[in-house]
């Protein structure tokens, strides 16, 4: 029997680009797919999978949160993350959460359909990116989980959008001032938001001061 996947990513296109991908692979069937963290307890009652591939950051209900719901509910569930990032903190909370493996997106072509398979068995995956990462955080003796605050470094683009929206502009300004999409502005704010453990723009405003992206 193929191993049963319910796939879940807030990337539309991405999505569709990895069912297509799954559909050529006789040793899985893809038996639904999910836009939105908030769904995905419900989904899993209702299909029980044997894996759930979910992306980590996403709206209302992020991959980790729904990780330890599904897991704490559906322990036979095994779950493959997905992320467009390898951070330490990514990793770590991810794999504590009850995720049996972990792949970037910039991977997923040649990694997944592995992790999908490693997974259904209970066997854990982890990408050469993800598993250099926490190398390289034992050798600066970094240890166990992260805290909520401890990983606060932010990628250029992401500094950025943190200044301009501490600035008090909206992502369709940011996105114009920065020439990128308003979606992409989005997505940059959720990421930021999850890495600093910060909820709403107050908070942002006030990170930014403290540290002086801004003087607002």
């Amino acid at each position: 029997m193929p191993i049963r996947v319910l796939l879940v990513d807030d990337h539309t296109m991405f999505r569709e680009a990895l069912c297509l991908m799954l559909a050529r692979e006789p040793e899985v069937e893809v038996v639904g797919e999910l836009g939105n963290g908030s769904q995905v307890l419900q989904t899993v009652a209702r299909l029980l999978p044997d894996v759930l591939v979910i992306d980590i950051s996403m709206p209302e209900v992020n991959g980790i949160q729904a990780t330890r719901q599904v897991r704490a509910q559906f322990p036979q569930v095994h779950v493959v993350a997905l992320s467009a990032f390898n951070y330490q903190k990514f990793v770590m909370e991810m794999m504590e959460a009850g995720a049996t493996a972990y792949v970037v997106k910039s991977a997923a072509g040649d990694q997944l359909l592995q992790a999908i398979k490693s997974a259904a068995q209970g066997k854990i995956f982890l990408c050469p990116e993800a598993t250099a990462t926490l190398i390289e955080a034992s050798r600066r003796g970094h240890k166990g989980s992260m805290g909520p605050r401890d990983n606060k470094r932010l990628g250029r683009r992401e500094t950025e959008v943190l200044r301009l929206l501490a600035d008090g502009l909206t992502s369709p300004q940011i996105a114009e001032e920065l020439h990128i999409a308003t979606s992409t502005v989005d997505v940059h704010r959720r990421n930021i938001m999850f890495k600093l453990d910060l909820h709403n723009v107050a908070e942002l405003t006030k990170y930014a001061i403290r540290t002086g992206l801004t003087s607002v």
